[in-house]
């Protein structure tokens, strides 16, 4: 298995872990370049605080479209937080059976995101899809001109059409072991530049073996690309670096 060093966790909660500073710390010591997604608002200020003490993790500003329901009033004091934050997330729209009743008031917290971002310019934001690609592929379209921010599409699980369609919109994606270890996702993943691949654990809503992933874990990530693709494990991290020095710098 290919060391954790200089991988990347594009997607991990680390504030949800059962001790927080000690997920930071580890991810730190791993030396994985680890994006620190937030569900609420509310949830910024401590993650701020604790990637700013670190070479390797940084904090996303979120509010999470599962938690639209009870959270859309957060809105002001995410907009608020939004000059301190580069990257963005966890956002987006999720259609699936339990939170399509707040579709549309999803919708309306997306679309602000978007709007607020491409006035900020040059934010990160990594987003979320569930049963709802084709919506939140045209509030990208709509509210977010390609030169004001860069979208990374989190455990995306659209057809390859609509990865297409992302492509051609100028989106990364982030994958992690639970999409390539689904037949159907795993072809879709086939079709996806080595330029555009980003990878991530999205921990601890994923396990490994007995246990939550932890941002280390995304060598397996890693490994699985290599024989995708059929090209070397060194070769797929040293790739996702570049890309996310692109997707930084770019």
């Amino acid at each position: 298995m290919i060391a954790a060093a200089g991988l990347v966790d594009f997607h991990c909660h680390l504030d949800l872990y059962p001790d927080f500073p000690t997920a930071v710390e580890e991810a730190e010591n791993a030396g994985v370049f680890t994006l620190a997604v937030t569900t609420t608002p509310q949830a910024w200020p401590r993650n701020h605080e604790l990637a700013q003490r670190t070479k390797h993790v940084r904090a996303a500003l979120g509010l999470h479209p599962q938690l639209v329901a009870e959270r859309e009033t957060e809105l002001d004091l995410w907009d608020r937080y939004l000059p301190e934050a580069r990257y963005i997330g966890e956002v987006g729209l999720d259609a699936g059976p339990r939170f399509f009743k707040s579709l549309e008031a999803q919708k309306r917290v997306f679309q602000h995101v978007l709007r607020r971002c491409a006035e900020a310019g040059d934010k990160v934001i990594t987003v979320h899809s569930v049963r709802s690609v084709k919506a939140v592929l045209d509030h990208l379209e709509a509210f977010l001109p390609p030169d004001r921010g860069k979208v990374v599409l989190h455990w995306f699980t659209g057809t390859r059409s609509e990865a297409k369609r992302a492509l051609d919109l100028g989106c990364y994606f982030s994958i992690n072991a639970a999409m390539l270890s689904n037949e159907r996702h795993g072809s879709m993943v086939r079709i996806i530049p080595l330029d555009r691949l980003l990878t991530e654990t999205d921990g601890p809503f994923t396990r490994t073996g007995n246990r939550h992933t932890k941002p280390s874990d995304v060598a397996v990530v890693v490994e699985e690309l290599s024989q995708l693709h059929q090209v070397s494990a060194a070769q797929i991290a040293a790739t996702v670096r570049d890309n996310l020095r692109s997707l930084v710098n770019g």
